[in-house]
Order: C-alpha cells, then structure tokens, then sequence
C-alpha cells in the first residue's frame, strides 16, 4: 500500500509547535552552523555532512520511539543522534576529539554508538544490521522496533534489496525512513535512480509511506499509528520524506546553482516558522544560540579525549 501524507511546504502552513519541538529543531540547525564555523576557523578536521533544512525529521519522528528501540543513523546523522539524546556537548567533543565525547574521539562525525543508536558512513550498511535487530525482536517477542534512516542515494546498494526482502519474508518490526533530499552527493535523483522509492517497496509488498510536508506535528500525528502498527502487528514499513538539503554533500562540494539554493532557503522550516510565530521563534533561538556558545566554550577548554586500545 502506498499513500501520501500533507502537502508541499511551499504552500502549506506551518503549525505552532511546542517549546521543546521548537528548542529541538534550533538545536540542530545551530549546532550544524556551529560545527561549519568550526571547521572555517580550523578548530576542527577531517570533514563532516550536516543535515540543514532536514532536522524536522528526527524531531517529529524519535520523540515516538522508546529506549529499548534501535536506531541505526547514518553518514548525515548529527541531527539523528541530537533527537535521540539532546547531547550537543557529547557529540561536539566526539568531533573535535575532546574528553566527554560519545565514543573516546574515535568515532568523529560519521560513526557514533551509544546506547541502541548507531550510525556508520558506510552507505546501506546499517540496514541489514537494522533488520537482524528486528529479527531478535520478532523472535523474541519483544514490543520493540528498529529504525533505520538511509538517503535516496542509498537505494544503488544491493544490501538494501537484501534486507527489504528478508524484512518482507519475515515480517520484521523494521522502519526503514529515507530522507529523500532529491541529491546524492552532487547527482540529482533524477539522473541516479530509475523509478521510485515507492515502487521499489510495492515490489516487496512493504506499505510505503510518502511524506511532503514539514510541518512536525502533522508528520507525528501521521506516522505515530504507523509505528505502532509495527510494534505490535510486525511488518517493515518505509516512510519516504520529500525533504530538501540546503548545505553541500560534506564541507564545500554543492554543485548546485545560486537561483536553485535560495528557492530551497525561501522554502526551508527555517525561513517560514519565524515569520508565523516571530515571538515565539526569536525567543527560542536565543535560548539556543546562547546554550551552543556555552558548550563551544566549555568542549574547545577541554583536554584530548584519551582512548587506550
């Protein structure tokens, strides 16, 4: 079955959200400009994929999950990892290598575990991770789910295929959510994919879902059923966001023109939410904003993270 759920954010409005959805979605968006920043000054090296103008996701969608859920992220995942656990010091001091981070230092940008999260830079390997996580839910009974997150760039690897079709057969407690931000790297969907995402879950006769809207309590209203669906009548699922990536691949690879970067900011949450809720946005992001400059302070006046082999 395959359905549609709002309608494109050029035309919709948003809704007004709650304090800490709000505080959520800022502390995202900031920390990825802070980590920009960062990386301008040199205060930080090796390279890193932030996930502007996508961060409602993580935010409409983990408050559903529970503890004992699995979340597999991925190369883009500082958003994921933030929704999952409101830890902008952890993951700013796994980067940039300093005591407090997440996994010693030695995970950096891309490869953070913790608790039942993880996420890896390697493109469709979480996947079938995800589904054996499933598969010890399902044979234990237990009334959990996985969740894994993959871009439209990852349906060219052949794991996903496998794991769909073992999710299928076996009818999994597994959510696969594609954030379909329309480039993979620097080629357009169009020129990468054949069909669609849709189609490929019919294949398998997964219920697919097609989001095309950002506006967080409308997508948590519709996928919170969806979810619960899977948790107690196990079944994967994939839930497909019609989403936008305002920033480059990793640090300064856009290809994409001028006129098609500013029609994507005019559309962003971003650029509409304050302009519906002045008061409320500029108060928040002040919070926020003075929050992410004290953790900058504190992580930058830290010592090397150690790690012992």
């Amino acid at each position: 079955m395959q359905s549609v759920l709002g309608v494109s954010a050029t035309v919709s409005r948003l809704t007004r959200l709650a304090e800490d959805d709000l505080t959520a979605l800022l502390t995202i968006r900031h920390f990825e400009l802070t980590l920009l920043e960062l990386y301008a000054q040199g205060a930080i090296s090796g390279t890193a994929h932030t996930c502007l103008g996508q961060e409602y996701i993580p935010v409409a969608l983990l408050p559903l999950l529970e503890p004992a859920d699995f979340v597999f992220s991925n190369h883009r995942g500082h958003g994921h990892y933030l929704g999952r656990f409101d830890d902008p010091a952890g993951l700013l001091a796994e980067v940039m290598g300093r005591d407090g981070a997440v996994c010693l230092g030695v995970g950096g940008s891309q490869h953070i575990l913790r608790d039942r999260y993880m996420s890896t830079g390697v493109q469709g390997e979480s996947l079938p991770v995800a589904a054996g996580a499933a598969l010890h839910f399902r044979r234990n009974r237990a009334p959990h789910i996985a969740v894994a997150f993959i871009g439209d760039g990852t349906w060219g690897e052949g794991d996903v295929y496998e794991a769909l079709n073992m999710a299928a057969l076996w009818r999994l407690p597994l959510a696969v959510v594609v954030e379909n931000n329309g480039i993979a790297q620097s080629t357009p969907v169009s020129m990468q994919m054949a069909g669609s995402i849709g189609g490929r879950a019919a294949a398998f006769g997964i219920e697919h879902l097609r989001i095309e809207c950002g506006d967080v309590n409308l997508i948590r209203a519709g996928v919170a059923p969806l979810l619960e669906r899977v948790r107690t009548v196990p079944g994967p699922v994939v839930i497909e966001f019609a989403t936008r990536r305002l920033g480059p691949h990793s640090k300064g690879d856009d290809t994409r023109d001028a006129s098609t970067l500013d029609q994507l900011r005019e559309e962003d949450w971003y650029t509409q939410y304050p302009r519906q809720f002045p008061d409320q946005f500029a108060a928040a992001e002040a919070a926020v904003r003075r929050r992410l400059d004290e953790v900058v302070r504190q992580v930058r006046a830290r010592e090397p993270a150690r790690w012992t082999p």
